[in-house]
């Protein structure tokens, strides 16, 4: 680590601070704290935990070997972010796949940002920091939108600030949650992107959705073609339903059509399965009205 180390060379005398017992740094108001907090510090990789709040679930190996290479030639360019623990411990807030590339490699330190922060903050700052990056799929994202609304509770409209996207963008991540789980998965998988999700939410029914999604794998579709499918599928249910809604028993509708020509007026009348219904009487104005019920009371 030759390369690296010294380009971080100053990190070791800070790092000193924090291995000094008689002055433990706990808080940003101890002394010699703002040394530390917000500088780049040389820490043993044995020293740094693993954040149980990384929102990220999976890593891939040959990316992991990609970065490792290029950490080999150049370094650590971009520290790590952690949080001080007790003396001598720190867990990590953000850099999992830069810590796990460098101990590939068998590095024994890395360059580290070292911040004091509680539970909540290192979960916020794990999730902002992780939703920047531009290898996260699209249901890891959304998953960890829905967790700064859930553990941090913040509003839309906060999280828009927090990590610099329009609420609308925010929104669209959001609702692919909504999704089947097993076309959630399709999506981190690769089988499927974003711009098909979407596409799939707008269908109710998950029984629908699967069987596009199949379609979508089978027939290599793309997010234009998802979309003229689904709009297919759409107009096709609303039709079925106007359908099944304007359906009436051929006596019901004879008579509703002598009702109207005996009251010299449009009469319309719709019926449910049960044969429940009602009959809606037009008029035109205050003494069409009156006209009309002369009639009806004979």
């Amino acid at each position: 680590m030759a390369k690296a180390t010294k380009k971080q060379a100053l990190g070791r005398g800070l790092s000193a601070l924090l291995n000094d017992k008689t002055n433990e740094i706990k808080t940003a108001q101890d002394k010699n704290a703002d040394k530390i907090v917000g500088n780049v510090v040389d820490l043993p990789l044995e020293d740094i935990e693993m954040n149980p709040f990384q929102p990220r679930t999976s890593f891939n190996e040959e990316h992991l070997k990609e970065l490792a290479s290029s950490i080999k030639e150049l370094g650590v360019i971009q520290p790590i972010t952690v949080r001080k623990k007790g003396f001598g411990k720190y867990e990590l807030v953000s850099g999992e796949r830069r810590c796990r590339a460098s101990k590939m490699l068998g590095f024994t330190t890395i360059p580290a940002y070292v911040r004091i922060a509680n539970d909540q903050e290192s979960l916020e700052m794990a999730l902002v920091e992780n939703i920047q990056r531009q290898d996260l799929d699209p249901i890891e994202i959304a998953l960890s939108y829905q967790r700064l609304i859930d553990e941090i509770s913040l509003t839309q409209e906060q999280m828009s600030e927090r990590v610099g996207k329009s609420r609308s963008a925010i929104a669209n991540y959001l609702r692919l949650l909504k999704l089947d789980p097993i076309i959630q998965t399709g999506m981190r998988d690769g089988f499927i992107s974003m711009g098909h999700g979407r596409a799939l939410i707008n269908i109710d029914s998950l029984d629908d959705q699967l069987d596009i999604y199949q379609r979508i794998i089978s027939d290599n579709l793309s997010v234009r073609d998802t979309e003229k499918l689904v709009k297919g599928l759409k107009d096709s249910t609303l039709s079925r339903k106007q359908t099944k809604k304007n359906s009436l028993p051929e006596k019901v509708e004879s008579q509703t059509k002598k009702l109207g020509e005996h009251l010299g007026t449009k009469v319309s009348t719709t019926m449910n399965s049960s044969g429940k219904g009602k009959i809606t009487i037009n008029y035109a104005s205050k003494a069409d009205f009156e006209r009309i019920v002369k009639l009806i009371n004979g």
